[in-house]
């Protein structure tokens, strides 16, 4: 063999073990509806957790339908058997009248402390932030707290722990007359409070609903829902205290929800639509798939999830448990929520 060949026999063999030629193979270990039967008759947005116990918690709102003055945060909680009966976490009031609930957020800090964070109010132009907080799992909650005005928390995903204790938020704001949608970062400390807002320059992009995402350089990326048909990323290098430009990635979504999480060894996944809006809001709703890639630019559809001529299954929600398994849940038909564990 001569040196030549041996050298390139040699680049090859490196090259092949590089995590970016390299994605994920999802295998389902379970695909089930949280509930078959429920006290409420739409549901929508739900959320996902690790509680310290292993166990896995979802919340979601339901009620009459989205908006509709009853609908309240629901969860349950999956042991090793099956998921308990939906019960009632959160309800929303305002001039002592019953206001919707809408977006749960759950979150585990560090130091084992269970957040929920929702918003309160008659539509997303006008809602407010609540929080309340579990140091039992979820067991017993705390009362709801207001956040400081102007602050909203998580606005649909989840938000990360730095190494300092700090949680970043990704948040965003509609406009009252429904032309601008805008993202930004929201701080706080350890326990939720002292609340500090971090903005970005939108461009040219409507854009709400951040993911965030953490790389092994310590960068941080957010992936965001917009107007135009496209998921839009934006970069900090700097632990999110500024944040770069907005840029379109190659990846369509038709003006829907969507959620990703930093794997263990470092590589990204993205649960979203892939496909274009339609004449009415909940078109383009009907596949949802989850991509994979390493850099946060370059996706690659690894699964599908749902695949239909029409239907709505979107708004989903995906974390990584302590034993390297994938959950997910998304809403099925605006009647039920889905939940699907992988291995990977």
């Amino acid at each position: 063999m001569n040196m030549s060949l041996s050298i390139w026999l040699v680049i090859l063999g490196s090259l092949s073990n590089l995590q970016f030629f390299q994605h994920p193979k999802p295998k389902v270990i379970k695909a089930e509806f949280i509930f078959e039967e429920a006290p409420f008759k739409a549901c929508h947005a739900s959320t996902i957790v690790e509680l310290e116990d292993g166990k896995i918690m979802s919340a979601w709102f339901g009620g009459t339908n989205e908006g509709a003055a009853d609908v309240k945060i629901w969860s349950s909680v999956r042991d090793e058997k099956s998921w308990s009966k939906p019960k009632v976490i959160a309800t929303g009031k305002e001039n002592g009248k019953p206001s919707p609930c809408w977006n749960p957020v759950l979150f585990m800090t560090k130091a084992g402390l269970l957040m929920l964070f929702y918003k309160v109010g008659p539509n997303p132009r006008a809602w407010w932030g609540e929080m309340k907080t579990s140091k039992d799992n979820g067991k017993t909650w705390s009362e709801a707290v207001r956040l400081p005005a102007g602050f909203y928390g998580p606005i649909k995903n989840k938000p990360i722990q730095m190494e300092n204790g700090e949680i970043l938020y990704g948040s965003s704001t509609e406009s009252l007359d429904e032309k601008t949608w805008n993202i930004h970062v929201e701080k706080s400390n350890s326990e939720g409070t002292d609340f500090k807002k971090i903005k970005i320059d939108n461009g040219v992009y409507g854009v709400i609903q951040p993911s965030i995402l953490k790389y092994d350089d310590g960068s941080l990326q957010l992936l965001c829902r917009s107007r135009q048909n496209v998921i839009v990323s934006t970069w900090s290098k700097d632990n999110g205290a500024t944040w770069q430009p907005l840029k379109a990635l190659d990846l369509p979504n038709p003006n829907s929800g969507t959620d990703a999480v930093s794997l263990a060894n470092g590589k990204q996944l993205l649960v979203y639509n892939p496909l274009t809006a339609g004449k009415n809001w909940w078109e383009g709703r009907s596949v949802l798939k989850l991509a994979s890639s390493d850099n946060g630019i370059d996706w690659k559809d690894i699964y599908k999830l749902e695949e239909h001529q029409k239907g709505e299954y979107s708004y989903p929600a995906i974390i990584q448990s302590s034993d390297g398994h994938v959950h997910i849940t998304y809403t099925s038909e605006r009647k039920k929520i889905k939940y699907i564990k992988l291995t990977l």
